[in-house]
Parts: C-alpha cells; structure tokens; sequence
C-alpha cells in the first residue's frame, strides 16, 4: 500500500527510522523498478550544520521547506544524483537521504542501467540506487503520494534498525556526531 501524506509529515527522525523497509517505487516509461529501503540519514535543516538547508532557503533548497511526501533531489560531486525525501510540516525542513535499496523488482532494468550483474552492487549507495531506478534531476519536487515515484509498504519485511553516524558530515562540526543514519542491521545492500 502507497504511503500516505501523514506519513510524511511527522518530524524526520522519526520518518528516517520508519522508512527502513519500505519499498522505494519508480514507474518510468522504461518499467518498474523497485527496491526496499536499507540504509537513510536524516538531516533537520533548523539544527543540523549537515543539513543543505540549516543555512537558510535557497534556490535548491525550496522544496524541503514545503509540507512532506516530496521528493529533493540534487547533484553531488558534479556527477551523482542524490534523492531525499521531504518530512514534516511547511517551514520546518527535514529530509531523509535514501543511501541504499535491497533491489526487488526490475532487476534486468536496474543491471541494464547500471552495467552491474551482482544485485548487491545495484543500489548501496546513493548515486548508485538513483542510476539504478533512473531517479533524475526532473524528479525535484516530485509528489511521492503520486504515480511514478513513491513509497509503499514492504509484505514481510520486519528490519533491525541500528544507528550511527552519518557519511562524509566532516565539516557540520558537532552535528558530524548525531546517530542519524539508520539501517537494516546485516542486510548486505547497505552501502560500504
């Protein structure tokens, strides 16, 4: 069953934690893909130095102070797209990074993208996943309560959650600390 608004806009530790074994949807002209979430870091841009948005609204940071359920997607290292989803309430922007999926469906597709065969090596990581399910920089803003990228509930899947900190946060000094980065314990698609 699709997510629903309300599951979005809660505070985003909150959704970050509930998100892991979820299944991540995308319904492109070129077939399904789909993978269960594993691996997300959360960032609360009003007290997160880690957080695009702790410094304040811009251009590409608009979408995350919206309402939750949408999707911030944003370029990384001139190369990688990056696809977060939005939490909370308008005016408070928290987003999730999706860093990693447990490929479920469209595999042949998701390998075709890739030019990989080993399902593990699909989707750990963040610019890999979104290669993977052809996530794009048009996919900013998308409505994940919608029909082409979305998130839906996972049949069978009960995850271990641990947390630790966060990747590459160097720089965010004291929040480079913050245990919010969750992930499906022993689960072999978490990114390395």
């Amino acid at each position: 069953m699709k997510l629903k608004r309300e599951f979005y806009l809660r505070g985003g530790l909150e959704v970050a934690k509930d998100l892991i074994g979820k299944k991540l949807v995308h319904n492109s002209a070129e077939g399904l893909t789909a993978g269960i979430i594993v691996e997300v870091e959360a960032y609360l841009g009003k007290i997160d130095a880690a957080a695009h948005s702790f410094k304040g609204r811009t251009a590409r940071t608009e979408v995350t102070f919206g309402a939750g359920g949408f999707a911030y997607i944003y370029l990384i290292y001139g190369k990688n797209i990056c696809m977060n989803v939005v939490a909370n309430v308008a005016e408070i922007p928290d987003a999730i990074l999706i860093r990693a999926l447990q490929p479920v469906e469209g595999l042949e597709l998701m390998q075709a993208r890739r030019q990989k065969n080993n399902l593990r090596e699909l989707c750990n990581g963040p610019g890999k996943l979104t290669q993977a399910m052809a996530i794009t920089k048009n996919h900013y803003g998308a409505d994940l309560c919608g029909n082409e990228l979305f998130i839906e509930t996972a049949e069978n899947f009960q995850p271990e959650i641990v947390a630790t900190k966060r990747i590459n946060v160097d720089y965010a000094g004291d929040a480079a600390n913050f245990l919010w980065r969750f992930i499906q314990k022993n689960n072999p698609c978490v990114s390395k």
